[in-house]
């Protein structure tokens, strides 16, 4: 019965640990039935609440007549008013947005200055049962995965859903017994938006097949809101034994991750954190079976077989520049690390030996040098070998995973590479007893 409603308002306050009531909450207040019955809900259970409405002016005059009528409630009320005039076209196009999206991000970041300034402790939404089933049901449609299948959450973070126990009918009802006026948004009748579309025809046609799909879907939420717990642990375990960092690079043991169960599922929640997508996880599960050096590049990462291991790595960026090099600049700082340049007398003492450090004939090197990646087409002399290898086969030889080949940079003197950084120097400008003055460099990361 309506009369209930505000009883079952607090209760499932209560329940949900929403907010103290000895706290303030900033209702978020359309003008339309649910955030209108929300307000009067808080007001007579004898919460702290204030009001805060958005104008989009999307709608015109509409947009007017809700600001105005809003105005009105907070009067009657007696409640404190915060309102916004935003130019959403604007937004839309500076940031190259849908609108909805725009409206959403400018409603929730003015709420939060709002809470923030005004010592709110939680802005409360109006979303109700229909709202969750629907949102579980777009998400069931899209793929979501377990996560999707919650529906929307009583609470997270300073945002809280106190309606989220009862239908839209009940608030339609209660509005209708307590003869509390509303105002009705024409964009809710239109099918252009995904939401509307589930909201007039997919949930009436399972209601003419189920009459109480709502109530069962809302209680098959719950269940999973519970079941995502458990499922949630079971995540956090395989990640631990599956999925280790060393420094830029994720790391997956292929054969470890084969013979894990279900395979699929752990999958797609070890790989979507790297902005896989649903498709791209049976594509991932491919490399288990393929040879080193495949890949497959997600929006933000590239996930790579390298022998017993699946290697993940931020999608590479463009190339860097080229850093020119002066004799007169002892320290140089570039996107690999840095160098330290110096010279000195041959002498007679043993020169120690490091692949980080170079020891060049100052003959053999000519200024300025040219710092850069390495690229394909690339061939230099290695130390101690009378013939040109190609850079790209002598990286191979070294048995280095695709990410550490991106890495690597090389020296140039006269267009011909005298270092392959921390690797090897060019046997061309390598010091010989006829050496009587040295180019020493030194690379760190």
């Amino acid at each position: 019965m309506p009369q209930h409603l505000v009883a079952n308002f607090s209760a499932y306050i209560t329940q949900h640990k929403l907010f103290d009531p000895t706290q303030k909450v900033l209702l978020a207040v359309s003008g339309g039935v649910d955030s209108i019955v929300m307000a009067h809900l808080f007001k007579q259970a004898g919460y702290q609440v204030g009001i805060a409405h958005c104008n989009f002016q999307l709608r015109g005059e509409e947009s007017v007549r809700d600001e105005q009528f809003v105005q009105q409630l907070a009067v009657s009320l007696t409640l404190p008013l915060h309102t916004v005039k935003f130019d959403t076209q604007a937004y839309v196009t500076e940031n190259r947005v849908a609108i909805q999206v725009a409206a959403r991000e400018l409603r929730y970041n003015w709420l939060e200055q709002v809470r923030a300034a005004e010592g709110y402790a939680y802005i409360a939404t109006a979303h109700h049962m229909q709202d969750s089933v629907e949102t579980a049901l777009m998400n069931f449609s899209k793929g979501t995965g377990i996560a999707g299948l919650h529906g929307i959450l009583p609470k997270q973070e300073r945002i809280i859903r106190p309606l989220l126990f009862t239908e839209k009918d009940m608030l339609v009802a209660y509005a209708s017994f307590y003869n509390i006026p509303f105002v009705e948004d024409s964009s809710n009748i239109t099918d252009k938006y995904t939401r509307n579309y589930f909201r007039h025809h997919i949930i009436p046609q399972l209601q003419e097949v189920f009459p109480s799909a709502v109530k069962n879907m809302a209680a098959t939420i719950e269940k999973m809101k519970e079941a995502e717990i458990l499922y949630q642990e079971a995540i956090t375990k395989h990640r631990k034994r599956l999925l280790f960092s060393k420094d830029n690079t994720w790391m997956v043991p292929v054969l470890k991750l084969q013979h894990s169960v279900p395979l699929q599922t752990i999958a797609w929640e070890l790989f979507r954190e790297f902005g896989c997508s649903p498709a791209q996880t049976q594509q991932v599960l491919g490399l288990l079976d393929s040879e080193s050096g495949r890949y497959v590049e997600t929006a933000t990462h590239r996930i790579i077989r390298n022998r017993q291991w699946l290697l993940i790595t931020p999608t590479p960026t463009l190339d860097a520049p080229l850093v020119v090099i002066e004799a007169s600049q002892p320290n140089i700082h570039f996107g690999g690390g840095q160098l330290h340049l110096r010279q000195q007398e041959r002498g007679t003492a043993n020169i120690p030996t490091a692949p980080e450090v170079a020891w060049l004939d100052a003959k053999q090197v000519s200024f300025p040098l040219i710092l850069r990646r390495w690229k394909q087409g690339d061939y230099f002399y290695p130390l101690g070998m009378p013939k040109k290898k190609k850079l790209s086969r002598f990286l191979i030889d070294q048995k280095l995973s695709l990410p550490q080949k991106e890495n690597v940079w090389v020296l140039e003197s006269a267009k011909r590479i005298v270092w392959v950084l921390g690797m090897r120097v060019d046997d061309r400008a390598k010091i010989t007893p006829a050496t009587k003055e040295m180019l020493c460099i030194e690379f760190s990361k």
